[in-house]
């Protein structure tokens, strides 16, 4: 998500035929993150994510290339990862999703920053995000969210922007066998995954979407506040909802007081 204004990272360029030329380093830095993550999501992210992340395959000996991820997406959801910079302003943001193409930064987060980055890096959106881009109603309410966030003003999108903070970045989902994680800016963190749902600091709220709209939230911090959908028909059914209206109605309703339960870093 473009939310950062600044970057120390430099994404790695794509040659013609859609490869970046990572290093050996960097090959192993994606090893050791996703060889270690994957046994804490474990048990903790819903069954929808874990789906995806057999269906994906991903390689844990190197950094996928984006059109190997792409060739999946396509024929489950007709999804694409996109290559781009570090950073990206909100428009391309948007217009990216509305044409089903996920950003992904072409870097990843050196050794000194292995266990916390604030900006996405390809592994953020990688192994955090694109596992439920197999999932279609996830992936459809990326799309009309990507189209929404095109026709709205620069003030609606500070708030479409925290909508998709407490849904595809940081949301939890009640099922059968209990709560579980999918959003990506948890399943991404080896901090923030076992203490979004095991921690007693946090908050976990039922999904409002109006109540999502008032709540303030910091990218630095763990979340000290967690909302739930019941299934991922919740997200569906917001497709169907004038957004646009509700962000109006928070914004007269007014913003919650902030609620930081904890400065530790994810």
């Amino acid at each position: 998500m473009a939310y950062k204004k600044t970057s120390t990272y430099v994404a790695r360029p794509v040659d013609a035929n859609g490869n970046a030329a990572y290093t050996d380093e960097e090959n192993q830095i994606w090893h050791e993150l996703i060889t270690r993550q994957i046994p804490i999501v474990q048990g903790r992210a819903c069954d929808e994510y874990m789906r995806g992340v057999e269906l994906l395959n991903l390689p844990h000996d190197r950094i996928p290339q984006c059109h190997e991820v792409s060739s999946v997406l396509r024929d489950i959801t007709g999804w694409a990862l996109e290559p781009v910079p570090a950073l990206i302003p909100f428009d391309r943001f948007f217009n990216l999703l509305a044409n089903r193409k996920f950003p992904a930064a072409t870097f990843i987060r050196t050794r000194e920053e292995l266990n916390y980055l604030q900006e996405p890096d390809i592994f953020h959106e990688v192994f955090g995000h694109c596992p439920l881009l197999t999932n279609q109603a996830y992936a459809d309410f990326t799309h009309t969210y990507g189209k929404l966030g095109l026709k709205a003003s620069p003030q609606d999108r500070v708030m479409l922007a925290k909508l998709y903070w407490f849904t595809i970045e940081f949301g939890l989902i009640q099922t059968a066998a209990g709560m579980r994680i999918y959003g990506g800016g948890i399943l991404s963190s080896m901090g923030e995954t076992p203490y979004a749902l095991e921690s007693s600091v946090p908050q976990r709220k039922a999904f409002d979407v109006l109540e999502v709209l008032r709540t303030p939230y910091r990218i630095d911090i763990m979340q000290p506040i967690y909302y739930v959908i019941d299934s991922f028909d919740v997200l569906f059914h917001l497709i169907d909802m004038d957004l646009i209206d509700l962000i109006h109605q928070a914004r007269q309703l007014g913003m919650y007081e902030p609620v930081y339960a904890t400065d530790s870093q994810p």
